[in-house]
């Protein structure tokens, strides 16, 4: 409860207010005129990375030599902190990188290595550190909770004439990096800025140490700037009285790589069809790291029971290499970002993380993973990266998809959670 309340009150105890970009147009006046005024705040939970394969590292101190065997996603990084813990040139430091068992961000962060490195030298002899699931759990770098508050505009005909974005977080890069205080985070304002021709935006960000520690996580800020972006465009669709796919289109003529797959995914889903009862839509569209994707999930919910039946996917990520690996990582991407959006949860207790294992930080089962129907564009733009954005379209596109069928708008992660006190 410290750690939300201190960031929700950041703003308004001094913290700096950090532009994202240079305004455009003048948001503030377009909303005093508005004929119909939206606000909203959507959270996103502290997250534990859980790869399948927990921390480990072996490592053979011998003389002023040391040599480290494992996994990591931070060579430079192992190899300078162990060097330094114990008192070694890093150029007398070897690392010998292994198949990650699974990393997700967290294996940049090193302790694990360091901690393998100061075990061998102060026992004289080659060991081989292995963390426990528990261990993992409740020493992790965590996905830092994140809060985005959005206010928009609407006209008489329902078009948004104007969107404020503040994003307020924890700086990983400052954490991690020594990233000086109140500059820009980059890493906190991924996918912000929407694609929607809207004439008047702001995006601010406003950094909250909370004093825990924190990590980069797959997608890293796209998640939460997403999940908050795509899901009050869904909140101006509705209250505009308009369909959620054709709302965005509408916004989107100078954009026509996210015209095309937001068309293409609509096609493919049978947007508009009449579905099973009890089954509804959502969609959600983002770019991430040159990619430009569209998701739309059906999904249906009995209770605080929640049900991915479908989700269709279509992926603009320029030139493709090896398209059947390009359909894994999107593959994998989903059913990792809809884990987190439907059950996993870190939360503390007293300052001690409540969470020990799968039992009680809850994943997706086999039999709970959704069919997923992707198109793939032919493109011949450059490539961009497929490992991590669509981890952050399904959030929304569940959330929406949840709203048509219930009308209850979800605005905090996981869903089951915040819809068991909807």
């Amino acid at each position: 409860a410290a750690l939300w309340a201190g960031t929700a009150a950041a703003a308004g105890n001094g913290a700096k207010v950090i532009p994202v970009r240079p305004d455009v147009g003048d948001a503030n006046g377009a909303i005093a005129k508005a004929a119909k005024v939206l606000k909203a705040e959507y959270r996103t939970q502290l997250m534990a990375h859980q790869p399948l394969e927990p921390m480990n590292m072996v490592a053979i101190v011998s003389g002023d030599k040391c040599e480290l065997i494992g996994p990591t996603q931070f060579q430079q990084g192992a190899q300078g902190f162990a060097a330094a813990a114990i008192g070694l040139k890093p150029e007398n430091v070897t690392v010998r990188t292994t198949y990650l068992g699974g990393g997700f961000g967290r294996r940049v962060c090193v302790d694990y290595a360091v901690q393998a490195a100061e075990v061998s030298k102060a026992c004289g002899r080659p060991v081989k550190i292995l963390w426990s699931r528990e261990d993992d759990m409740k020493n992790d770098w965590y996905r830092p909770l994140g809060l985005n508050r959005l206010e928009g505009g609407l006209d008489a005909s329902g078009k948004p004439i104007a969107v404020k974005h503040q994003i307020n977080s924890q700086s990983i890069t400052q954490a991690l990096f020594g990233l000086p205080k109140d500059t820009l985070d980059p890493f906190m304002v991924e996918a912000s800025v929407a694609p929607y021709d809207i004439p008047n935006t702001t995006h601010q960000q406003i950094i909250h140490n909370t004093g825990f520690r924190v990590g980069y996580l797959r997608a890293v800020s796209h998640t939460m700037n997403c999940f908050a972006n795509e899901s009050f465009m869904d909140e101006m669709a509705h209250a505009a009285g308009k369909d959620p796919v054709k709302y965005r289109m509408d916004l989107l003529g100078k954009e026509p790589r996210f015209a095309n797959v937001l068309k293409i995914a609509a096609e493919k889903a049978g947007w508009g069809k009449k579905l099973p009862a009890g089954r509804a839509m959502g969609v959600a569209l983002m770019e991430g790291y040159g990619t430009y994707m569209a998701q739309i999930a059906e999904v249906s919910v009995n209770g605080s029971d929640i049900k991915v039946h479908k989700v269709t996917v279509a992926c603009d990520c320029g030139r493709m290499v090896n398209p059947g690996i390009v359909r894994q990582q999107l593959e994998s991407g989903i059913v990792y970002g809809l884990s987190h959006a439907l059950y996993s949860d870190i939360t503390v207790t007293n300052g001690r993380v409540d969470q020990n294992n799968f039992n009680d930080f809850r994943i997706l089962r086999t039999t709970e993973t959704p069919e997923i129907d992707i198109t793939l564009v032919e493109s011949s733009e450059k490539p961009g990266g497929t490992g991590e954005p669509s981890t952050s379209l399904i959030g929304p596109a569940v959330a929406n998809a949840i709203f048509t069928a219930t009308g209850k708008r979800l605005r905090s992660m996981p869903f089951a959670k915040a819809l068991k006190s909807a």
